[in-house]
């Protein structure tokens, strides 16, 4: 018991040192786990910092010797410049044209091992090694040797890496100052399994003698011997013990989204692990399980809305969630009252997500058709996620990087439209979110039938002639995403209308009601839920009770 207690005590010691960068979510489905035979793989790219908009690097050839100059992918800082490749591939977000996705989180890890002096930042790995990489395993092999070569600058990291066949995770952290490289260990998630990380390393021990399905740098246990990291036995070292050590936040606010996400898709095998979520247990969850079910796209699109609903941690419970049940908590994410330290949950959904994305890579289609990038922008919970598909030649113009950004708003930008009805949304949630789901829904039911019959028809075009396949693919992805936006901006004008001034107009099919005269019918006054009025009772006590006037 007083080992419990001590871990306990060490964990919420380190509450208050959770890096507020550590805010992103990964998703891995295999194939015999999903409906259609599919591999998946969610991100949400979660950062106060981000904008949402969609990358894109055609496909080039490069002279001999010519160079790559690298910017740090968070900040834009320029790092330094490495060798570029002869050929490089088309890449749309993050999946190029071979299926290959790559996502990540930040686990931050060990702070003395950051090196900076290293040119490789974790951004930057996952979008080179898109252009140069075609399947999972190169990806991991294409990681290894360009952090090997030009130094690691950011702090620890876990990926997700996904072709049309396999899934692996990879945790990855560099080697501190004056110490080129890194040290990291991948694993493929067996098919039938799912998986996910937040912002916690996840693998804990690892097979060392299966080549196949566990690789790992050759100096992973014996660096950590080195800094005493580790001293027992090689079976038994720990990479997220080593390099990624627990503490409440590590738990509370980044493995808590991983057993949400787990409890999803199967909550009798998640039940044990509530206590942990809760960081008041140590018993750590798997790095994969079985789903009770095979999981679609639209399940996991579902996953990265989540706000732990209907769980211990549910944040439209508590008086942080307001009159109207918001699920969400304005940063920072822990304070203070009269000497006593709190914190808010951080759920999988979160107002500052700069983009989302479903991955999904299909083996027995073409390449350039198999790949789709679901792609949404701003918060997931109120966003619509559009099908990019990997042989595309070129982006929307609503996503296109340079429409607008965090700071500078433009009228054609899907980001800027999306926030436009997710901050309204927030002053009036669980009345909003209806109507926003309602046409989330509808959305996504016709992008996911529309995309079934543009498989088929890109199928028999490209068995002709592939690039006009990839144009016809390239039409219809881009012409969805406009129409998507030019929806949502509606939709927001719909809620500005509706909810004007605190007030209800009545509608009906989207066309608001009107009197016999032809004027607007009288507003109804919702009010606010009766278990809000009895906070306001039991804050303001008589000072708001209705009483008689005394007497003469």
């Amino acid at each position: 018991m007083l080992k419990r207690f001590t871990a306990l005590a060490l964990m919420a010691a380190g509450l208050f040192y959770l890096s507020p960068a550590n805010a992103c979510t990964n998703v891995l489905v295999t194939k015999n786990a999903s409906v259609d035979g599919s591999t998946l793989l969610s991100y949400a790219a979660d950062s106060h910092d981000l904008y949402g908009e969609l990358y894109y690097w055609p496909a080039a050839k490069h002279e001999p010797g010519s160079m790559l100059k690298v910017y740090e992918w968070d900040t834009g800082k320029y790092l330094g410049e490495i060798d570029q490749v002869p050929s490089t591939y088309t890449v749309i977000g993050n999946m190029n044209e071979h299926q290959l996705t790559i996502a990540e989180t930040t686990y931050g890890g060990r702070k003395e091992l950051r090196d900076p002096e290293g040119i490789i930042d974790y951004g930057s790995l996952i979008y080179i090694t898109l252009q140069r990489a075609k399947t999972a395993r190169e990806a991991i092999k294409t990681m290894g040797e360009l952090v090997d070569k030009y130094g690691y600058y950011s702090s620890g990291e876990s990926f997700s890496i996904a072709d049309a066949n396999e899934v692996w995770v990879m945790e990855l952290i560099g080697k501190g100052p004056n110490n080129k490289g890194a040290v990291w260990v991948a694993v493929q998630i067996p098919d039938g399994y799912v998986s996910a990380h937040a912002n916690q390393a996840r693998i804990t021990t690892f097979p060392l003698n299966d080549k196949e399905n566990c690789i790992y740098s050759e100096d992973v246990i014996s660096f950590a011997r080195e800094q005493g990291y580790f001293d027992g036995k090689n079976k038994n070292f720990n990479f997220s013990d080593a390099y990624a050590p627990l503490d409440f936040g590590a738990v509370r606010f980044c493995d808590a989204r991983v057993w949400s996400a787990f409890n999803i898709m199967n909550p009798a095998e998640m039940g044990g692990f509530e206590d942990y979520a809760k960081g008041e247990s140590l018993k750590r969850m798997p790095l994969y399980i079985k789903p009770d079910r095979k999981i679609s796209h639209r399940d996991v699109m579902n996953i990265m809305r989540d706000h732990y609903e209907g769980t211990a941690l549910d944040m439209t419970k508590d008086a942080g969630a307001g009159p109207f049940a918001k699920p969400y908590r304005f940063r920072p994410l822990t304070w203070e009252v009269e000497g006593e330290k709190y914190f808010n949950e951080r759920a999988i959904a979160t107002q500052q997500t700069g983009f989302s994305f479903v991955a999904q890579m299909r083996n027995w289609l073409p390449n350039h058709i198999g790949g789709i990038l679901w792609f949404g922008v701003d918060d997931a919970a109120s966003s619509v996620y559009m099908p990019m598909y990997c042989g595309m030649t070129d982006v929307p113009n609503c996503l296109k990087n340079g429409n607008g950004d965090l700071l500078t708003y433009s009228p054609t930008s899907a980001f800027w439209a999306f926030t436009y009805v997710s901050n309204q949304a927030y002053g009036r949630y669980s009345y909003m979110i209806e109507d926003i789901k309602k046409v989330q829904t509808e959305l996504e039911d016709k992008l996911t039938a529309s995309a079934v019959a543009i498989d088929q028809a890109a199928k028999s075009l490209y068995d002709q002639n592939p690039d006009l396949a990839r144009e016809f693919l390239t039409d219809f992805s881009m012409n969805q995403a406009e129409l998507v936006v030019a929806k949502w901006r509606e939709l927001g004008n719909f809620l500005l209308v509706k909810y004007n001034d605190g007030n209800l107009h009545e509608e009906k099919d989207g066309e608001f009601l009107r009197n016999e005269h032809g004027n607007p019918a009288h507003a109804k006054f919702p009010g606010y839920s009766p278990e809000y009025y009895q906070t306001i009772v039991k804050d303001a006590g008589d000072h708001l009770k209705l009483k008689e006037l005394p007497t003469k």
